[in-house]
């Protein structure tokens, strides 16, 4: 174990931790460089399993040989464990660290679009939602709900930012996903179903959805939802029905209710 104590903010090695911004880290201009951040070992484990290069782990010290012990051990001799007090942890992120213990990890080569949609037969869309909150909880419902790959917008949030990772508990590491437009899966075959509540909407339990063999669920913004184009362009508007007034739900809320409904029957 190349365990390395840290007694400084600014020592070298940390700067995925703190140095560096969500932007920086995904590193545009060289996606093989990029870097994203997994907190909590059963994060941490989940993004292993998928195949994920660790780079380097911030730990507490206490959880050396405790919660974070197997994570250790499944990593390179030679990859730095940084440590140190939980107060200059705490000061170095800005934030109590889940369990003690944070892993950057190296990026992989996003697929296409057609390889994320290669025998799917739900896609999830998600279009211009830049929550990383609502990000991660539509990955978590995504992997529980049977959905075969997520395609977003270049308007939303990305998926492994610091916080969605967490929210998904790991899901966005087990479903496949990548960056594309609706247009581009109704060229594949798909129908798309745009989640609006409109006058030409139709409810989601409709059984005629249910029956579509590709079926693209496009999800939109909580504030103003999906742009006037993306719905007069979709295969079918779609709604959930409420009651006691409500208008709507929150776009994770909405996503659980989706896949569920319209997970395809074998």
């Amino acid at each position: 174990m190349n365990l390395i104590e840290v007694e400084t903010l600014d020592h070298y090695g940390l700067e995925p931790y703190a140095g560096l911004t969500e932007a920086q880290l995904r590193n545009r201009l060289n996606p093989a460089d990029g870097l994203f951040i997994a907190e909590s070992p059963k994060v941490i484990d989940v993004a292993l399993r998928a195949g994920y290069e660790p780079v380097s782990l911030l730990c507490e010290a206490k959880h050396i040989a405790g919660d974070a012990a197997d994570i250790i051990a499944r990593c390179p001799e030679d990859m730095p464990v940084y440590t140190g007090a939980r107060e200059l942890l705490e000061a170095l992120t800005g934030y109590r660290l889940t369990r003690g213990v944070l892993c950057a990890m190296r990026r992989m080569t996003l697929p296409s679009v057609a390889d994320v949609c290669a025998g799917a037969h739900r896609v999830a869309v998600i279009d211009s939602v830049t929550d990383t909150t609502n990000i991660g909880a539509i990955f978590r419902s995504a992997a529980a709900l049977g959905i075969d790959g997520v395609v977003l917008t270049p308007t939303s949030c990305d998926p492994l930012n610091r916080r969605s990772v967490r929210v998904s508990m790991g899901s966005v590491f087990l479903v496949p996903w990548t960056w594309g437009t609706p247009a581009q899966l109704e060229q594949l075959g798909f129908k798309t179903a745009a989640m609006a509540l409109t006058d030409d909407s139709i409810p989601i339990d409709s059984p005629q959805l249910a029956a579509e063999p590709r079926l693209a669920i496009i999800l939109g913004t909580e504030g103003d939802g999906l742009a006037p184009e993306v719905i007069s362009s979709a295969s079918y508007t779609v709604k959930i029905p409420m009651s006691h007034g409500v208008d709507s739900l929150n776009v994770a809320a909405a996503s659980a209710v989706a896949f569920w409904l319209l997970k395809w029957q074998e």
